[in-house]
């Protein structure tokens, strides 16, 4: 019954991966994707992406954390990939779910959904290059336009060499739109001998027992649901020890708010980057939690770092 924290590009970065899984009750973490076209990547971009590579892959609070990787040049990838795993590496995720209309235009995420014998191809590149101690995994959206082809995805992906699977409940069209398909992660993972994570819409204990039982999948990714309720992990991985979830109340909260503003700060002390991710993040939040509303709303107005933090300073 893992958890894993999903890599949700501009979102679920180092910061914020860093302040959920102190948080707690996440078993792993993937990071948001790094774009494979035509270059190979140097130590300075991987670390900038993960640098939980520089930490044995792990976050401070010692949750594992594997690189994701997003392309469609399957042997430059797998160039790339053995790069990564020589400058600390040591798990590698494909991306075949980012519903970007710009990636998708450049053949990259879920527009590959419309060609399985293609991602076959690439996971199965990559499994042959990289070491055979580097666990390989993948991450799929339902399809593209339509659901037609996820099976045939899934099974590309499984015929590829992956070690494990998760997909997102929804096609590339619907986006983030309601409902995600639970039943449709049941199908595939029948249809499937590798591990299925089940992946989308899941904002509380309730959904997590929902995806659970609708998809037959043990283990679960969190995305939006755990930025906006962001001990929402920990209140899972409570009742699974059988333990009351014990949600958190605003006051802890706002401890987490004031301390992720501080690790985007210690990435960019003076820029723009720690004022427009908290507010990015406030802004997600207020939809459960009318605190966090007035706080975004004292600050939605201030551009400056040192502004911002004065005002989290003072008790609301």
């Amino acid at each position: 019954m893992r958890l894993i924290l999903a890599p949700m590009q501009g979102l679920v970065d180092a910061p914020m991966r860093d302040l959920l899984t102190r948080i707690g009750g996440f078993d792993e973490c993937v990071t948001e994707f790094v774009r494979i076209t035509h270059t190979v990547h140097s130590r300075s971009t991987w670390r900038r992406y993960m640098p939980e590579i520089e930490h044995g892959c792990r976050t401070p609070a010692g949750t594992p954390c594997t690189l994701q990787l997003l392309g469609s040049d399957a042997e430059n990838m797998a160039v790339n990939a053995l790069e990564a795993v020589r400058f600390g590496a040591d798990k590698i995720d494909l991306n075949f779910g980012c519903p970007a209309p710009t990636v998708n235009k450049h053949q990259g995420g879920a527009v590959l959904l419309r060609e399985p014998e293609r991602i076959c191809r690439i996971v199965q590149t990559l499994r042959q290059a990289l070491p055979p101690e580097i666990p390989l995994t993948a991450k799929m959206r339902l399809g593209y336009e339509d659901k037609t082809l996820a099976v045939a995805c899934a099974q590309a992906i499984e015929a590829g060499g992956a070690a494990l699977l998760t997909v997102h409940a929804r096609t590339k069209v619907e986006g983030y739109e309601p409902p995600a398909h639970w039943h449709w992660v049941a199908r595939i993972r029948e249809a499937v001998s590798l591990p299925v994570v089940a992946n989308g819409d899941v904002f509380s204990l309730e959904d997590y027992l929902t995806i659970r039982r609708e998809s037959g999948c043990d283990d679960v990714m969190l995305g939006r649901g755990a930025v906006m309720v962001p001990d929402l992990a920990r209140q899972i991985a409570r009742h699974n020890r059988g333990l009351p979830p014990k949600a958190a109340d605003f006051a802890e909260e706002r401890v987490w708010i004031r301390q992720f503003f501080d690790l985007c700060r210690s990435k960019e002390e003076n820029g723009k980057y720690a004022v427009a991710r908290l507010k990015q993040w406030l802004g997600m939040m207020k939809k459960v939690r009318p605190q966090a509303g007035e706080w975004f709303e004292r600050i939605r107005t201030v551009r400056e770092a040192d502004d911002v933090a004065r005002l989290l300073a003072e008790e609301v």
